[in-house]
């Protein structure tokens, strides 16, 4: 945090550097501009703003927006009320400020004691707008954001239809691949489903700000999917593009439009959200046995409700709904046997679902050992790895070196070529990184393990596999507000009990 209140101010010197000339006008030294912290106690005299908004300067992220309003005051002094004028001043201040500062024509008035131009109704409210927009945006860029769940892959932990709060500053906010995009959307237009919501005609490199704090092992985390580079826009993230391409074959999916729509790419800031718990830090171990997760050796202890699949079976009755109701227990269907039942639920429900007179047995249903799933990461035959028995894992940790070799390359291919950026090929049993050959290979940069509290019903990186660096957003902070999609307004809709909690 240190180093944003130091680089930040020393960073907007830049542009007040090109009011030199405006500086001598309003009758400073042309050369206050180029002192960093010192010219911008000097700009807000000349445009006569109390200097305790010196605080906001200081302050992260919420300085960049200061500095804007503070650049559009100096204009201002010197005439120049229209919007577009304003605008430029803003987006263009290296072109703008100097072009002000060499017209004669353009003198200094203190805002003191210079009459305010009246704007009228329309000019009012386009400038709030824009105001609202501009402040809302860097907000939500780079300290907090609002989402909602979608799907049940955190129950009970969280829930479909919770509202919450998500903290861009704990780990850190990245600045946006793509800058120039359409405001409060993230990747389509709100009238389409396939338009695009941004331009890449400016596109910025990987860069994370200082955060608050690292990722910790049993966080919380929103994170671009990492799966989400390339996708059908008829199914979006739906359904993955790479179980698109093993299920039907590469060709197909690029050339069957009817079906598949469309094949395009997302930077990694446009890629969906999901939100997931972090499991498995840089370095650590991870392993899937019978359906628990262990890491490092140890089984997991996860803050949250962790939820299975489990097979109910009854004496031939039913399952009284206000006992489902009273257990919380909302996923769940009959079985093709009418004595049996699918239930998503936590061990704890399943204990007390056992002590219920109509209920024979409650066991949790787990992919045998043997049982292999080419859907399940690394993807491939030769890991006989499935959703219930996986790993052991080690998730990789930047600097560290591992040897290579074609038994454990479709574990870290993805890495080295779609998120380190790499030139991949194996040719004769060998392995050629950007045209080398090579038994070796250093990571980049570090990457985690996330996996839904819910985990039977959760596609995580049990599935895609790792979560790099770049694409971590933040860190689910708060629920406030929590809305039940099966219930009317009046029939109980507001979770009151569920709404503003803290996400743990």
């Amino acid at each position: 945090m240190l180093e944003l209140i130091i680089f930040i101010p020393i960073l907007l010197t830049i542009p007040t550097i090109f009011a030199w000339q405006l500086f001598e006008k309003a009758g400073s030294k042309g050369f206050y501009a180029v002192i960093p912290f010192f010219n911008l106690y000097v700009l807000l005299q000349i445009i006569r703003k109390p200097v305790w908004w010196y605080i906001f300067i200081l302050i992260p992220f919420i300085n960049v927006f200061v500095y804007m309003l503070m650049l559009v005051e100096l204009v201002k002094c010197f005439g120049r009320e229209s919007l577009w004028e304003q605008f430029v001043a803003v987006i263009l201040p290296v072109v703008y400020l100097p072009y002000v500062g060499s017209r004669k024509q353009f003198i200094y008035s203190d805002p003191l004691v210079t009459p305010r131009v009246k704007k009228g109704p329309v000019r009012e409210w386009l400038d709030a707008i824009v105001f609202a927009v501009v402040a809302a945006t860097i907000i939500r860029t780079f300290l907090i954001e609002a989402y909602t769940i979608p799907t049940s892959s955190m129950e009970k932990s969280l829930l479909v239809g919770d509202f919450l709060f998500v903290s861009k500053i704990s780990y850190g906010p990245k600045v946006p691949n793509t800058p120039l995009a359409f405001p409060f959307v993230h990747h389509t237009l709100p009238w389409s489903q396939t338009a695009k919501s941004y331009v890449e005609w400016i596109k910025l490199p990987y860069y994370r700000f200082a955060g608050l704090d690292k990722v910790e092992r049993y966080d919380a985390v929103v994170f671009n999917y990492p799966a989400g580079d390339t996708l059908s826009d008829r199914f979006q993230s739906n359904v993955s593009y790479y179980s698109l391409i093993r299920e039907y074959g590469r060709e197909r999916v690029w050339n069957d439009t009817r079906n598949f729509g469309n094949i395009i790419a997302r930077p990694v800031d446009k890629r969906e959200n999901y939100i997931k718990r972090c499991v498995g830090l840089p370095g650590d171990t991870i392993q899937v046995i019978q359906s628990d997760l262990y890491v490092n050796g140890k089984k997991s202890e996860n803050p949250g409700i962790v939820q299975y699949k489990y097979l109910v079976k009854t004496d031939g009755s039913g399952i009284n709904q206000r006992i489902l109701d009273k257990l919380d227990i909302t996923e769940g269907k009959r079985n093709s046997m009418p004595d049996e039942f699918v239930f998503w639920i936590s061990e704890q429900v399943a204990g007390e679902l056992r002590k219920l007179s109509n209920v024979k047995a409650v066991t949790r249903m787990i992919e045998p050992v043997e049982a292999t799933n080419t859907e399940v990461f690394p993807n491939t035959p030769s890991y006989s790895w499935n959703m219930d028995n996986f790993g052991p894992l080690a998730i990789p940790k930047a600097g560290q070196t591992i040897d290579l070799t074609i038994e454990n390359l479709p574990l870290y291919s993805r890495i080295i070529h779609a998120y380190e950026e790499n030139e991949l090929a194996v040719a004769n049993g060998k392995i050629f990184i950007n045209g080398q050959e090579t038994t070796q290979y250093t990571f980049k940069m570090d990457y985690f393990w996330m996996m839904g509290d819910n985990r039977h019903n959760s596609a995580d990186s049990r599935v895609w596999g790792f979560v790099p660096n770049d694409h971590i957003v933040g860190k689910a902070v708060f629920v406030w507000l929590s809305l039940d999609p099966n219930k009317s307004l009046f029939g109980g809709k507001i979770r009151l009990g569920k709404s503003m909690r803290i996400v743990k």
